[in-house]
């Protein structure tokens, strides 16, 4: 039986059912030791079985922000809640969504309970998955659920028929994308584990727990031998067999699943940053069948996303892991570009061509904010978002123009907001959000100079920006590629092009503040702006109201180049208008052949005839 994709929109349907919870009060502060500069990805090897201590494991230490919502006990089931209103919140959460769990959501939950967790990972590739599949020899045994509770445990394996060197997870290193599935290995290798933090904070799971986060054992078994808990969470039938007998060793705190669904997906987004986002959204997707399937709560997911975050980034920052990254990612993209007849500049649109569970990005966006804190209580603060040293690497193929420095700061403006106990942990690895960092800037509080090299292709040869960028800073592009500013950005700061092209996709594209081009190439659709002045290149415009300014424009030098979309306008139309025009352009042009431009310069502003040429 092959099961349909989860409407991944029913996580509103889930959220409206939880009810209301009252702000969240004053709560402990994080200890001294989580304060300490020892970086993560310095010590992320401490992270080990023997070390279930903040002082002894980086892990554990990152993680700590739990410490102001839980006490943990001196027994599995003597933990003390801290903060009454987040944890309640957080089971009524699960009971919410699996008290309104379709037979359909909780079939997928099983499927990828039991599936292993690298292989589920490759869905998020989309258009581009069965390739994977086939170049990496993964495969799985579990496709489908049964429908009611199964007669004994049901384990993924290597299916009967599957090719030689087939192999579960990422695939085979012996594969014709071998190299791709050893870095997912590597980033899920030995420090990955999120087993020593469960230990240390042992927070129960949701379904052994009342509303207030508490352990009430009834004393009786259910019919399969397993304890009953007074808990509503109703965990799906088909794992029912899946849960664990011996508490003490079955933390929920950070989800093990969680954090092995965002490695992979993290692993595969560097080696394919053609579907970067989609592999992040695929993670968090994952991440929630854990609810779904009632083995785990939110605070579970966020902890196992921002452990996975952490591990991810030490493991690809690892100088030993510097030749194994680059060499992943080359193979991956000579292999999709062979397999697709694309080049490096036309891959991200074959990636993104034909079925795509995420292919709704708006969709996406909103699922990968709502489920950063699950709408759990917080309390908003203004404090400032320090990137975690090495955090930058998450992003070094999908921005492979930007230097170190950028991409960390890329990161600090499309952080989520601070005030959740959990993002707020040692460190602030849950506050990244790598989904909205994928779409660029946040803010440019600072002045920045993007140099793109066409001859690299891929993102270094043509890139589009979405979010909503605003700050005291502006932008320089120079180099030889092409960015496009998509959103609606507010930035002060103005705007130069050196070289290249830069594309205003956006009336507000390029913020409030003044123009200037001096070379390259400058491409908007009706444009707002401050003011004008060109001194070279090239301003390609769409032939009707183009350029709105609210100050002065100047011509030096340079070209205007009218773009006709459709028919050619019969009427004269406006191009610049401006509180005060000086100068003309040094030509000006259309894209079309066998027309020609009549202009009329005013004080004001330019408008122009288009004229068909007859010989």
């Amino acid at each position: 039986m092959t099961l349909a994709p989860l409407d991944r929109r029913t996580f509103l349907r889930w959220s409206a059912l939880v009810p209301a919870v009252a702000a969240v009060p004053t709560v402990l502060g994080v200890p001294a030791w989580a304060e300490e500069t020892t970086a993560f990805v310095d010590t992320y090897r401490t992270n080990v079985p023997a070390n279930h201590t903040p002082e002894t494991n980086a892990a554990v230490r990152i993680l700590s922000g739990m410490q102001r919502l839980w006490r943990t006990g001196s027994t599995w089931d003597s933990g003390v809640v801290l903060d009454a209103a987040v944890l309640r919140a957080n089971v009524r959460h699960c009971v919410a969504v699996t008290r309104h769990r379709t037979d359909a959501d909780a079939k997928r939950a099983f499927v990828y309970d039991r599936q292993h967790q690298s292989y589920a990972a490759i869905g998020g590739l989309g258009p581009l998955a069965d390739l994977y599949r086939s170049g990496a020899k993964a495969v799985t045994s579990i496709t489908s659920a049964p429908d009611g509770t199964p007669p004994a445990k049901i384990d993924d394996a290597v299916p009967a028929n599957a090719p030689a060197g087939s192999a579960l997870g990422a695939g085979s290193h012996d594969s014709e994308l071998g190299l791709v599935a050893t870095l997912v290995d590597t980033v899920r290798g030995t420090y990955a584990s999120g087993n020593p933090s469960k230990a240390a904070y042992q927070y129960p799971r949701p379904w052994r727990l009342t509303a207030d986060s508490r352990v009430e054992d009834t004393g009786r078994t259910d019919a399969l031998g397993f304890p009953v808990y007074r808990s509503d969470v109703v965990v799906a039938p088909q794992l029912l067999r899946q849960r664990s007998t011996t508490p003490a060793e079955d933390g929920g705190y950070p989800s093990g699943h969680t954090n092995a669904f965002h490695l992979a997906c993290l692993a595969l987004a560097y080696a394919v940053p053609e579907r970067f986002q989609e592999l992040v959204a695929r993670a968090y997707d994952l991440a929630d069948t854990r609810i779904v399937a009632g083995m785990h709560s939110p605070v579970d997911v966020i902890g196992g996303r921002t452990l996975a975050t952490a591990l991810t980034a030490a493991t690809l920052a690892d100088p030993e892991n510097a030749a194994l990254k680059a060499a992943a990612r080359e193979q991956a993209l000579k292999y999709f570009t062979a397999k697709t007849g694309t080049t490096a500049d036309t891959l991200f649109a074959r990636a993104h061509t034909g079925a795509d569970e995420y292919g709704d990005r708006r969709a996406n966006a909103a699922m990968v904010a709502h489920r950063a804190t699950y709408g759990l209580p917080d309390r908003p603060t203004r404090a400032a978002m320090r990137v975690p040293k090495g955090a930058e690497v998450l992003l070094e193929t999908r921005l492979p123009y930007l230097d170190a420095a950028q991409r960390r700061e890329v990161l600090r403006t499309t952080a989520f907001p601070s005030g959740h106990p959990l993002l707020d942990g040692p460190e602030l690895w849950g506050r990244l959000n790598l989904f909205a960092a994928a779409d660029g800037y946040g803010a440019f509080d600072a002045g920045v100079r993007v140099t793109m090299d066409a001859a690299r292709g891929g993102f270094a040869a043509d890139d589009s920006w979405r979010n909503d960028i605003g700050g005291d800073g502006g932008l320089v592009k120079a180099g030889t590629g092409t960015l496009t500013l998509a959103g609606a950005n507010s930035y002060r700061g103005g705007t130069r092009v050196e070289a290249g092209t830069l594309v205003a996709a956006t009336p507000g594209a390029l913020g409030t503040g003044d123009v200037e081009l001096a070379g390259g190439v400058l491409r908007v659709s009706g444009l707002r702006a401050g003011g004008y002045h060109q001194t070279g290149g090239t301003l390609s415009v769409t032939a009707g109201p183009a350029l709105l300014l609210r100050g002065e424009a100047t011509l030096e030098r340079g070209v205007l180049e009218l773009r006709i979309d459709g028919a050619c306008p019969w009427h004269e139309v406006d191009v610049l208008c401006a509180r005060r025009l000086r100068g003309r352009f040094s030509a000006i042009r259309t894209d079309r052949p066998g027309y020609r431009v009549v202009p009329r310069y005013t004080s004001t502003g330019l408008s122009v005839r288009i004229l068909r040429e007859f010989s």
